[in-house]
C-alpha cells in the first residue's frame, strides 16, 4: 500500500515537508525502482529512496542512481533557448529560436530538397518520445535521414536476434528467473561496473550452486569470481563461440529433440564448427585449451543455463555474427523458451529496448515494422494520416549520417537526447562534420559537447519533469512519472517536436495535449507488429508492476518468457548460426602493435553529460586513464601514474597510466565518458558491422609511447 500511494505523491513520513513520487532511474536498462523526494515548499527534488518492492532490483541502487536526482535542479541547466551570434551563445525567446529554425529548415529544403534535413535521436527518452522522433523526421520534416544513438549500443544484438530468433527482445526470460538458473555464460559484460544492481541475481543463483563462466580480456569483478575466466583477445568472440559449439556437438551435449523440432541449419552448422577444435580456437583467442574444454563441459551439462552478453561482443564489425553464434549455444542446449534459461543482451541505455523498436532507426517503423515492406508502410501511414507514397524511404545509420554531411547531402541536423561529439567513433571526423553543417539544432538540458557546435540550443527537460513509459532490459514496459514542473522555460522533447512541426506546416499531424494521448496513438501504431504494445495500458503497468511485450490485447497477460512454442520466423524455427571467424577490421602492426579496447566505469554513464556534472561521481573518477598490465608497461618504462601517449591511425591522446594484472598483457583499456581531448573515441575505429552498422569500438590497433 505504501508503494501504491507513493505513486500519487503522498507525504514522506521520513522527511517532514516532502512528497514521494514513485518512478525509475534515468540511467541504464535495469531501470531501478526508486521514490523521488520532492520538497513541497521549494518544489525542488532533494533526494531518492530505494523501492524495495520493485521486483527487478529489490531496493538496490548504484552510485549513479543514488545521485541521479542532482541533475534536475543543477545550476548548469539550460533554462532558455540559446542562439549563437558571432561565435557566442546568447539567450533568446522561444519565438526567436523557432523563427530561426523555421527559416533555416525551409530555406535549406527549398534549395537542396527534403533530405537536406536530418534527425539524430536517443534512447534515454520515453517510448512516447522515441516514437515521435521517427514521426517528426518523416512527417514534420519529410526526410529519410533519421537514426539514433542506439546504433552505437544495441544494434548488433538487434540484428543477431532478428537473424536467429526472428524478433529482437533483449531478454527471452524475466530477470527474476535468474536466481534459479544453474549456469551463467557471460561474454563482454562487465556487470559490476555497467549494471551493478543486476549482480544480486547472479549471487542468489550462486548461493544455490550455479556455475559461472566469463569471457572477457579483463579480469573484471565477476570474472575474478567465475568458475572459468576465458581471457580472450578482443575481437575473437566468434571463434570462441564456434569453439564452444564444436565441443557441445562433439561431446553430445546437444538437445537433439529440441534442435530437430525447433531449429534450422543444424547440419550446416555442425559442418562449419568442425574446424573450431579447442586447439584451433585457442590459437585464435589466446585462451588455454583446458579453459575452453572446462567451460564447454560446465555449460553443456547444466540443466538450466543462460547466455548473457553486452557491448563487448556487439561493438565489433562482427557483432551480429557474435550474437548469432552465442545465441546458437543456447539453442543447441534447448534452453530458449524455458524457465530460468535462455539468452539476453544487457541494454546499456535506459530505454535501449523500447527506443529501438518504434521508428528512430533509419529503416524501421513503429512496432519493429520495416520501411521496405509496403504493407508496413501502408499501416503506419494510416495511423499517421498520410498517404503511403508520402513516407520517405530508408535513410542511413547514425555514423553514416556524418558521411552524408561530408558529401553535402545533409545540410542541417536536429540532435535530441544524444551527444555524438563524444559517443561516436573517430570523433575528429564527427566534429568536422558538425562544422560543415549549414545549421545545427540541439535539444538538451546541459550544454553538451555536441550542443557547443549548435546554432540553436533548445532547453529540454530531464526525466523527472515529464511522464511516459520505458521498456527495461527484460522487455517489461514500465512507467516514468512526472515529479515536478520543468525548470525555467525548458520544454519536453515532444513539445519541442510539436512546435517545430507546427512551424513546418505539419501541426495537424501532432495534435497532442498530453503524453497519454501520444501513448494511445503509439499503442495503435505498434498493433500487429513484432513489438506489439497494443494491450498495454498505464493502468495495467501500475497494477502488474509492468507488462512484457508482445501484448496484443488488453486481456492478454503479456509475454515474460519468449518463444515457448515457436520462433518468430517464417517457419517458426530458430536459425542456427553458420558463420566463420574473421579478423577485426584493424589488427596490430609493427607501427601499432597492441590492442585498444574501451568501456564503462561504475561512476559514469555514456558520454558523461550528466555524471560529469555530479560532484560525488566526479570525485570518485575525475579523469579517464589507460589501464595496462605491468608487463606491457615495463616495455615502455612506464610506472603507475606516469603519462602515456596512445596513438591509432586516427588520432593521439595523453592519459595517466593505471597498472593492473587484471587485463591481458597485449591490451590497453580506456573508459569513454569524457569529451574533447579526453575522449578516447578520438582513437576508435569507425569500421561498421555490415548488418547492424555498429562501429568497432571494442578493438583497434594502438601505439604506446611514454609522454
Amino acid at each position: 500500500m505504501t508503494q501504491f500511494l507513493a505513486k500519487e505523491g503522498v507525504k514522506n513520513l521520513h522527511h517532514e515537508g516532502e512528497k514521494l513520487i514513485t518512478t525509475h532511474c534515468c540511467y541504464c536498462g535495469m531501470q531501478c525502482g526508486m521514490h523521488i523526494r520532492l520538497n513541497e515548499k521549494t518544489g525542488k527534488v532533494v533526494g531518492v529512496e530505494p523501492r524495495y518492492d520493485w521486483p527487478v532490483t529489490l531496493g538496490k541502487m548504484c552510485p549513479k542512481g543514488v545521485t541521479a536526482y542532482q541533475t534536475v535542479d543543477h545550476e548548469e541547466r539550460i533554462k532558455t533557448p540559446l542562439i549563437k551570434k558571432n561565435g557566442q551563445f546568447v539567450k533568446a525567446t522561444w519565438e526567436e529560436a523557432l523563427d530561426l529554425i523555421e527559416k533555416n529548415f525551409k530555406d535549406l529544403q527549398s534549395k537542396y530538397g527534403k533530405d537536406a534535413l536530418s534527425v539524430y535521436g536517443g534512447v534515454s527518452m520515453t517510448n512516447e518520445k522515441c516514437y515521435l522522433v521517427g514521426k517528426y523526421a518523416r512527417v514534420a520534416l519529410g526526410t529519410r535521414f533519421v537514426d539514433y544513438n542506439g546504433r552505437f549500443c544495441m544494434s548488433s544484438a538487434a540484428g543477431g536476434f532478428m537473424k536467429t530468433l526472428g524478433t529482437d527482445r533483449g531478454s527471452t526470460f524475466p530477470w527474476t528467473d535468474l536466481e534459479h538458473t544453474d549456469c551463467f555464460f557471460i561474454s563482454g559484460w562487465n556487470a559490476a561496473e555497467c549494471h551493478p544492481t543486476s549482480i544480486q541475481w547472479l549471487w542468489k543463483a550462486r548461493d544455490k550452486g550455479a556455475k559461472m563462466i566469463v569471457a572477457d580480456p579483463r579480469e573484471t569483478q565477476i570474472a575474478r569470481l567465475a568458475d572459468v575466466h576465458l581471457d580472450l583477445k578482443s575481437g575473437t568472440d566468434s571463434a570462441l563461440a564456434n569453439g564452444m559449439l564444436h565441443i557441445i556437438v562433439r561431446d553430445g551435449f546437444v538437445d537433439e529433440a529440441y534442435v530437430n523440432e525447433r531449429c534450422n541449419n543444424y547440419e550446416e552448422m555442425k559442418e562449419k564448427v568442425k574446424l573450431f577444435t579447442p586447439e584451433y580456437t585457442s590459437k585464435i583467442t589466446g585462451v588455454a585449451v583446458e579453459k575452453i574444454e572446462k567451460a564447454a563441459r560446465i555449460y553443456g551439462q547444466s540443466p538450466r543455463s543462460v547466455v548473457m552478453f553486452c557491448r563487448g561482443i556487439e561493438q565489433q564489425t562482427k557483432g551480429v555474427d557474435n550474437v548469432c553464434i552465442y545465441t546458437s549455444m543456447a539453442l543447441l542446449r534447448g534452453q530458449i523458451g524455458k524457465f530460468a534459461s535462455g539468452v539476453a543482451t544487457v541494454t546499456g541505455q535506459g530505454n535501449g529496448q523500447g527506443g529501438r523498436e518504434h521508428g528512430q532507426k533509419a529503416d524501421a517503423l513503429p512496432g519493429y515494422r520495416k520501411i521496405a515492406d509496403p504493407e508496413h508502410v501502408k499501416y503506419i501511414a494510416g495511423v499517421w494520416g498520410i498517404e503511403p507514397e508520402e513516407m520517405p524511404k530508408a535513410g542511413v545509420s547514425a555514423y553514416e549520417m556524418f558521411d552524408e554531411i561530408q558529401k553535402g547531402n545533409i545540410r542541417a541536423m536536429h540532435v535530441m537526447c544524444s551527444n555524438p561529439a563524444v559517443s561516436a567513433p573517430n570523433t575528429e571526423y564527427v566534429w568536422d562534420s558538425f562544422r560543415k553543417l549549414d545549421f545545427l539544432v540541439v535539444s538538451d538540458f546541459f550544454l553538451s559537447e555536441t550542443a557547443e557546435f549548435a546554432d540553436v540550443v533548445l532547453p529540454a527537460t530531464t526525466w523527472a519533469e515529464d511522464e511516459g513509459t520505458t521498456t527495461n532490459l527484460e522487455g517489461r514496459v514500465i512507467r516514468i512519472r512526472k515529479v515536478k514542473d520543468p525548470v525555467g522555460e525548458s520544454k519536453t522533447d515532444w513539445e519541442i517536436m510539436q512546435a517545430i512541426a507546427e512551424r513546418m506546416d505539419k501541426g495537424k499531424y501532432f495534435p497532442y495535449e498530453n503524453v497519454p494521448q501520444i501513448f494511445e496513438e503509439f499503442r495503435l501504431a505498434t498493433k500487429g507488429g513484432k513489438a506489439d504494445y497494443y494491450g498495454i495500458t498505464y493502468d495495467r503497468i501500475d497494477k502488474e508492476d509492468g507488462v512484457f511485450w508482445p501484448c496484443p490485447s488488453e486481456d492478454h497477460p503479456g509475454t515474460p518468457t519468449m518463444f515457448k512454442e515457436k520462433f518468430d520466423t517464417p517457419n517458426g524455427k530458430a536459425n542456427l548460426a553458420v558463420v566463420d571467424w574473421q579478423e577485426p577490421a584493424e589488427i596490430p602492426t609493427n607501427k601499432y602493435p597492441h590492442i585498444l579496447t574501451t568501456g564503462r566505469v561504475v561512476f559514469h554513464y555514456l558520454s558523461g553529460t550528466q555524471t560529469r556534472r555530479t560532484k560525488f561521481l566526479m570525485e570518485q573518477c575525475p579523469l579517464p586513464y589507460a589501464e595496462m598490465h605491468p608487463e606491457l608497461a615495463s616495455q615502455y618504462n612506464l610506472a603507475n601514474g606516469d603519462k602515456v601517449r596512445l596513438s591509432t591511425p586516427r588520432s593521439t591522446m595523453v592519459l595517466d597510466v593505471r597498472l593492473t594484472k587484471a587485463i591481458r598483457n597485449d591490451h590497453v583499456f580506456v573508459p569513454y565518458h569524457w569529451g574533447k581531448e579526453l575522449s578516447v573515441n578520438q582513437l576508435t575505429n569507425p569500421a561498421l558491422d555490415p548488418t547492424s552498422r555498429m562501429p568497432e569500438f571494442k578493438v583497434c590497433a594502438v601505439k604506446i609511447e611514454r609522454a
